[in-house]
């Protein structure tokens, strides 16, 4: 056999993740998570309350936003090339000058604290063994600075819902900077709380608990600001409930040295406070004199918003529709995606909402996106198996993604494009 210098080929995630569950499957272990996206939420669900499974899972309406996205992914269709040296892949992306290892990150995602104890934390460490980058959610269980300091040098952004209160945006913006945050992700679809039924008909808003709301309590300029008691609005809860919910305020306000009262105050505050419906395009300069990081837009649909957002001098877009959470029966992101891809130009465009799979990514990246955020499919993990739960979910992905990468013939990531899909080229 004749000798070669070239050099040794790198680990190739998608064969040795197969090969960790087929050796260890060998003496009868199986994975904790599911590979299976469907059975994967089944068991999330059945390990969540009624209630985390209502607020995670659920979406707007009838929720045929949440139907419509995975329908554009099911829908688009690989073309594999053959014959081709695929034993060497690059699955990397450059994102907002930064190298990633793979080309999704985990998204905002609030309240984790419904399931798991550990929430925003176990999802940082998972981030951090596994070399993904995190976008830390406004709505975070924990503070922002506890899931910063576990995550070493990996990437973390930081999701902003831009308050009425632009004392505590500022406040908010200058933390993330301090503690690492490499971008602000402005949510946009969220100016008001969109029409959930599943959460209606179990009248349950987790932020009424105190759950949510790590980035506010622990921020000293909305715990400034919070009022002496809690205004009447005139609506007062009703039934044995209101007992379990002072339960659950005191308790959440032991961990911020807050009493009853206070807490009442506080959540009085915030849902006062948290959104601006008013918000408008003159804001986004207002937003750049706050900061010096870079600033994407989370939460664009419309073409023409990709061309204003430019315009406005954005450094990226991260076309979403919330996961189906907020308006009903509006199109999918993926239907989406190739218009907003190009009257973004230069900008770099991320898709949200529907992703499930390693496939999934793939199709995003071939049809225009640079990167992808996931949501969903990581929050189940942590419901089964906490960190560890959400570890193996990153892996799966990863492992997915590098073998279709393969199996359709191509060895970088940034060489999938609309050629790679049936009918798009």
């Amino acid at each position: 056999m004749t000798e070669t210098s070239e050099p040794q080929a790198p680990t190739q995630p998608g064969r040795m993740r197969q090969m960790q569950v087929y050796v260890t499957g060998a003496g009868g272990a199986r994975p904790r998570v599911p590979t299976t996206p469907r059975l994967l939420e089944e068991r999330a669900a059945s390990a969540m309350s009624r209630r985390a499974a209502a607020y995670i899972i659920g979406g707007a309406g009838s929720e045929a936003t949440m139907r419509a996205n995975r329908d554009a992914f099911e829908k688009r269709q690989f073309v594999p090339r053959v014959l081709r040296d695929v034993s060497r892949r690059d699955l990397s992306v450059e994102l907002i000058g930064r190298r990633h290892r793979a080309p999704f990150l985990l998204a905002p995602v609030g309240v984790l604290e419904m399931v798991h104890s550990k929430a925003d934390l176990a999802v940082a460490r998972a981030a951090k063994s596994e070399g993904i980058g995190y976008v830390f959610s406004n709505q975070a269980s924990v503070a922002m600075e506890e899931c910063a300091a576990a995550m070493g040098d990996v990437p973390r952004w930081f999701q902003l819902y831009w308050s009425s209160d632009d004392d505590v945006v500022r406040s908010l913006v200058s933390r993330a900077e301090r503690c690492g945050a490499e971008a602000i992700v402005v949510t946009l679809d969220t100016t008001l709380l969109g029409w959930r039924p599943r959460d209606l008909d179990l009248g349950y808003l987790p932020f009424l608990r105190g759950l949510g709301l790590a980035q506010y309590l622990s921020d000293p300029v909305f715990r400034a600001r919070m009022p002496q008691n809690a205004p009447d609005t005139g609506i007062r809860p009703k039934g044995l409930g209101i007992v379990e919910t002072a339960f659950r305020l005191s308790r959440k306000g032991r961990q911020y040295g807050l009493s009853l009262g206070q807490m009442r105050a506080a959540v009085a505050h915030f849902t006062a406070t948290y959104s601006r419906p008013d918000l408008n395009w003159t804001d986004i300069a207002r937003l750049r004199e706050m900061t010096r990081l870079p600033i994407l837009l989370k939460g664009l649909r419309h073409p023409d918003d990709a061309a204003l957002a430019v315009q406005h001098g954005v450094d990226g877009l991260v076309l979403s529709n919330h996961g189906g959470r907020q308006v009903d029966g509006e199109a999918a992101t993926l239907d989406m995606l190739p218009a907003v891809v190009a009257k973004a130009g230069h900008v770099p465009v991320l898709l949200d909402s529907g992703v499930r799979s390693g496939a999934d990514i793939a199709k995003a990246l071939a049809l225009g996106a640079r990167a992808v955020l996931v949501g969903r499919p990581y929050v189940y993990g942590l419901a089964l198996a906490g960190e560890d739960g959400v570890a193996e979910v990153i892996r799966n992905l990863i492992a997915e993604f590098d073998l279709t990468l393969a199996l359709c013939g191509l060895t970088h990531a940034t060489d999938l494009n609309a050629d790679c899909l049936a009918g798009q080229a």
